[in-house]
């Protein structure tokens, strides 16, 4: 009996493992995934890190009904426990923004950002991706 048929069935279960991980690929290919808002030891709440990068300022910190309202309805919306993730596009880029909550049962708002660029999917200026959508929101 030949091997092939467990080696293929390896190689698709590594694939769906993978896919099932979530995450970003950046450039690099390594997984990104942002810091959560999960329990700490003992089953307290713990703070996301709040992204401060220049350029993200009228992001960071906007609840979900305020983005939608900048930049429509989001491509993707997804939630998990506490946590949600947006994303919208342009017709350069894709903007990906990860909302949580800032202290214990309060709503959640953006804390992280990431950008990259529609073909290929490199990294992309966050700044620039921001107001590329804003553009396209606007001509919808």
């Amino acid at each position: 009996m030949t091997s092939l048929p467990k080696l293929s069935f390896c190689a698709a279960a590594a694939l769906l493992v993978s896919a099932c991980a979530g995450g970003s690929a950046g450039s690099s290919g390594q997984v990104r995934t942002p810091a959560a808002s999960t329990p700490a030891a003992g089953g307290g709440f713990r703070a996301p890190q709040i992204m401060r990068n220049a350029g993200l300022e009228s992001v960071i910190g906007q609840r979900a009904a305020s983005l939608s309202r900048r930049f429509g309805d989001a491509r993707i919306d997804l939630s998990e426990g506490d946590a949600r993730k947006l994303q919208y596009v342009s017709d350069r880029c894709v903007l990906d923004i990860y909302l949580y909550p800032l202290q214990a049962n309060a709503d959640p708002v953006a804390t992280h950002v990431e950008a990259r660029e529609r073909q290929g999917g490199a990294d992309t200026d966050r700044a620039g991706c921001i107001a590329d959508v804003e553009r396209a929101a606007t001509v919808r």
